[in-house]
């Protein structure tokens, strides 16, 4: 473990958290790998796991003390978010999904929402450890892509909300939702100005689960991660009060605090299944005798172990240069964000390529565990955002007179 440059604060909240990974996260994934597979998603993940993370405080990251929540050195927020969320994504990525959905979205109702709403939520998200946030952007018709972006009003959310008196009516869809199937509380996007461009007629309302016209259409199910329920979401004549508006028609350039911290976590997640997979192949090798001698004597497995501790490294240096920008606020943010959030996630994928072929046979059997960790970090190459739109962007942020539009007409 790096312990250069951390605060006292940060390293009992890493030790914490890999005790809680160590003890009872890893033992639950190793002893009930079929549970993975149960297809009704509320069963998979015991309640226990939930209310173990609350035990140790990281469920309520982000929420305000004055409602019962931990909140971070502003220093160092994301620097902690990218340590916790590493650690727990080392037992397992979907967990850690579930969290950090909630801790991102608290950070954005603290500074979006109005204080009578933060206080009922806030309350709830803390007196019930199975409380879940969702973050509702994604659309069948439209994701990665809007951000090059193509600014023009055909290319706005498909999702559509209209001011009726003392409420807006929503209508519209949204799939690929983290936390989505068993979210209690939702922050939907939709467009309210059909006239201008996405950045410009983008609104974001609160949406309790229970709000009538709200269907919860099925849980996606995915190849990896699958301990977090990603769900599909339809409003149909969904109504909610005027009040639960968050921002009207600039809600994307107000959900930088939701975003920038986003990357970052993504990498970090990313980083811990990485680690896992060093930590199972190192064991491994050191173990397992193959031609006489164990399998680390073998010069072709000491070049996968050695190209596999360097791409960790690369990951874990560009993660750290990015989170402090982001809580830095520097000019580069944006970009560094889009870097290691994409860097990471190619290179952790070959870190668990390497990790399964060293496994051999028993890497590719599902109750041998291995499977798992090279399945989770092929997840990541479509998680907030696609490699391919991250790299545009950051191009983009380089060049920004001279790079391609990449969409739309020139």
């Amino acid at each position: 473990m790096h312990d250069h440059g951390l605060s006292e604060e940060q390293r009992l909240m890493r030790q914490s958290c890999r005790g809680f990974v160590d003890d009872v996260v890893i033992p639950f994934i190793r002893q009930h790998w079929q549970r993975e597979w149960v297809m009704t998603p509320e069963d998979r993940l015991p309640p226990e796991i939930l209310e173990g993370a609350d035990r140790i405080g990281i469920r309520t990251l982000g929420v305000p003390e004055e409602y019962g929540g931990l909140e971070l050195d502003p220093a160092a927020e994301v620097q902690t978010f990218a340590l916790i969320s590493q650690e727990i994504a080392r037992g397992d990525s979907g967990l850690a999904d579930k969290l950090v959905q909630n801790w991102k979205v608290s950070v954005l109702l603290r500074n979006l929402a109005p204080k009578h709403l933060q206080e009922k939520w806030f309350k709830r998200l803390v007196e019930d450890p199975q409380f879940l946030l969702a973050h509702c952007l994604t659309e069948p018709r439209g994701a990665s892509d809007r951000w090059l972006p193509y600014n023009v009003p055909e290319a706005a959310m498909q999702t559509r909300a209209v001011r009726d008196g003392d409420s807006w009516v929503i209508n519209g869809r949204k799939q690929f939702i983290s936390n989505g199937y068993d979210a209690g509380l939702y922050v939907v996007y939709a467009n309210t100005n059909t006239k201008v461009g996405m950045l410009q007629g983008t609104s974001s309302f609160l949406v309790p689960r229970d709000t009538p016209g709200l269907t919860v259409a099925r849980c996606n199910e995915t190849m990896g991660c699958r301990f977090m329920n990603n769900g599909e979401l339809v409003f149909e004549d969904m109504r909610v009060p005027a009040d639960h508006l968050l921002v009207e028609n600039d809600a994307l350039g107000k959900a930088g605090v939701y975003f920038r911290p986003g990357k970052i976590i993504q990498a970090s997640k990313n980083l811990g299944v990485g680690m896992r997979a060093y930590e199972v192949a190192s064991d491994y090798v050191q173990n397992y005798v193959q031609g006489g001698r164990i399998l680390i004597k073998h010069q072709a497995v000491a070049l996968r172990l050695a190209d596999m501790a360097t791409r960790l490294e690369a990951v874990r240096a560009l993660l750290a240069r990015a989170s402090e920008a982001v809580d830095a606020n520097t000019p580069d943010a944006d970009v560094l964000c889009n870097m290691v959030k994409v860097f990471a996630s190619e290179e952790i994928v070959k870190v668990a390529q390497h990790c399964l072929e060293l496994h051999g046979g028993n890497g590719v059997m599902l109750d041998f565990g291995v499977e798992k960790i090279f399945r989770d970090a092929a997840i990541f190459l479509h998680m907030d955002a696609t490699a391919d739109i991250s790299k545009f962007k950051i191009v983009k942020a380089l060049f920004p007179d001279t790079a391609g539009k990449y969409a739309g007409p020139e």
